[in-house]
């Protein structure tokens, strides 16, 4: 990972000489065909060609015949065509159409033309899909442009592709263009890429502007380093620069999450005094923060003060603070809040609703969760993934396991793909109710579908055979947890059935369970500890008892007299 300059001042380096800007070969020049000095056609046929093309669905059909003494394969008319129809989809659909009528294969000005529109409309699918029909190579600000059009479109990984291409051939990108990969990768949270791109930069010593130390600063925060973030943002605050307010956001929302609430005050206050004003965006990080350190309390403050002020907020905050309070339960002030946003003209959209439908199973009021679920379906907004996972896992809750296993064979028929969590749902719901062939089947099911199980898929089924005497399936899927690197999640997996296996002479299953445990620094009860080093010594496996030991003293346990009774010398 390359790391940041001391002073960012280090940071706006003048452009090295490994630097191409003007490279002698580059990736490939537009040879026009000395279009310009041919006549151009008459607006007037050039505007019956496009309105034909426009008015007529099947004009593929009557075109020749519309117009049987222009020749459609003469470059310069089309050109003319493609600029005045200014819809480039239609212009791609003539090109289908003269590909498969005469064989033709458009010249460079024409791709030029073409490939540029869609850029500059955003369409990247249809530029990439463009490229591999044409094979046609833009210059090198076109290829720019193409590599910015990928980010802002969402595919980074393309984008990343053409833009490795660039560098293997000694072209050295606009900062525009590395500014707008670091933040696509951002976006995507692929920090390590972030990181190498920025190590390049700072190779060939491109000048870095504000923009890319943004990127850094949301690249610290999404890696929770966000110490390291704030270090850089004063520094750029020192040497008079100010970052922009997606970078005041993400700081204000990390500090929140780290209870370092002077800090997120002085930031509010420095946003303030550089002009970057607090939009609804950024009180909404900051009650959705507020709402993830469950203080919600602190959260609904905020948002009744922010109307008070005159705020107006808007859908997205409504959910959220309706979501915070359906976390704690308190559905009385989430129900304000969904009927006064009602009131003020916004409707709830399907996070809304499932929101909602999530508070109701919170507090086990099923009616109202089913009466809410028959609005969701009058309304359209039943059958997606979110909806029906809640349901199941809601129903699954509170012993409705076969209404649930209804919705969760309706997904099939409504064409809704089912994933881990919808899996886990149905298969906690079974056990609950003492069904564990049913349980089992639809593990294998998971499985069989391509999907990852994870320890809440295993949890519930070894518990409940584990209660039931069956050891052997119990070993049986503890060793396909441990072949398919799921980890033994306690929150999923009851510590007593993890020391009962290792009486039973199954050793690996505490092992396993300690490994998880020391790797993710978690916190078991001392009693726990105590069984299991207990277990490991009659096994003399004392070298395991010992790292078990070692864990115990540093979380600040204290050895029982019974333990203090076992030999692990």
């Amino acid at each position: 990972m390359a790391r940041t300059p001391s002073s960012f001042t280090q940071l706006l380096r003048r452009p090295s000489s490994k630097i191409i800007q003007n490279p002698k070969q580059p990736i490939r020049n537009i040879a026009h065909d000395n279009n310009e000095d041919k006549p151009l056609h008459s607006t007037d046929l050039v505007n019956q060609i496009c309105a034909t093309i426009r008015s007529k669905p099947r004009w593929e059909n009557t075109l020749l015949s519309d117009f049987p003494n222009v020749s459609f394969l003469d470059s310069t008319l089309l050109n003319q065509v493609f600029t005045h129809q200014k819809n480039v989809l239609f212009s791609i659909r003539l090109l289908h159409w003269l590909r498969s009528q005469f064989g033709y294969s458009p010249d460079q000005s024409t791709c030029c033309l073409i490939f540029n529109s869609l850029v500059e409309h955003k369409a990247a699918n249809a530029a990439k899909g463009f490229l591999e029909f044409t094979k046609f190579v833009p210059d090198r600000a076109g290829i720019e442009s193409y590599v910015r059009c990928l980010c802002e479109s969402g595919m980074v990984e393309d984008a990343l592709q053409v833009f490795d291409e660039m560098s293997k051939r000694g072209v050295c990108p606009l900062l525009e263009t590395w500014n707008c990969v670091l933040q696509g990768c951002v976006k995507d949270g692929c920090t390590d890429v972030v990181w190498r791109l920025y190590g390049e930069m700072m190779e060939l010593g491109v000048d870095v502007d504000v923009h890319t130390v943004d990127c850094l600063i949301q690249a610290f925060c999404l890696e929770k380093n966000v110490s390291k973030g704030y270090e850089l943002f004063r520094q750029m605050l020192d040497d008079g620069f100010v970052p922009n307010k997606v970078c005041f956001d993400k700081l204000v929302f990390e500090f929140i999450l780290d209870r370092k609430y002077s800090r997120v005050s002085a930031l509010l206050h420095i946003m303030i005094a550089k002009g970057v004003n607090p939009d609804i965006y950024t009180y909404q990080q900051v009650i959705h923060a507020l709402c993830l350190r469950r203080m919600q309390r602190e959260g609904l403050r905020i948002f009744n003060d922010l109307k008070d002020r005159g705020y107006a907020p808007d859908r997205i905050m409504y959910t959220t603070m309706i979501h915070g309070l359906c976390k704690i339960k308190w559905l009385g002030e989430a129900r304000k809040l969904w009927f006064e946003m009602i009131q003020k003209g916004i409707k709830p959209n399907i996070y809304t609703y499932n929101t909602l439908l999530y508070g109701y199973f919170k507090i086990g009021d099923v009616e109202n969760a089913l009466n809410l679920y028959k609005e969701m379906q009058d309304k359209g907004y039943s059958e997606t993934l979110v909806a029906y996972n809640t349901m199941i896992s809601g129903l699954c809750s509170h012993g409705r396991t076969t209404l649930a296993y209804q919705l969760f064979n309706q997904m099939s028929r409504n064409n809704v793909s089912k994933d881990v969590v919808t899996y886990n749902s149905m298969i906690r719901g079974f056990c609950n109710d003492g069904k564990l062939t049913e349980g089992l089947n639809l593990l294998r099911e998971l499985v069989d579908h391509g999907l990852q199980p994870s320890s809440a898929s295993y949890g519930p089924l070894i518990e409940k055979l584990y209660e039931t005497k069956r050891i052997d399936e119990v070993k049986t899927l503890w060793n396909e947890m441990q072949e398919k690197g799921v980890e033994p999640a306690s929150v999923c997996i009851n510590d007593d059935v993890v020391i009962g296996l290792s009486n039973e002479g199954y050793v690996t299953a505490g092992i396993y369970w300690l490994a998880y445990t020391v790797k993710n620094r978690f916190i078991p009860r001392q009693e726990t500890f105590e069984n299991l080093i207990g277990v490991l010594s009659q096994k003399d496996m004392l070298d395991v008892g010992q790292i078990a030991l070692g864990h115990m003293f540093k979380i600040g346990y204290i050895p029982s007299f019974r333990l203090d009774a076992v030999s692990l010398t």
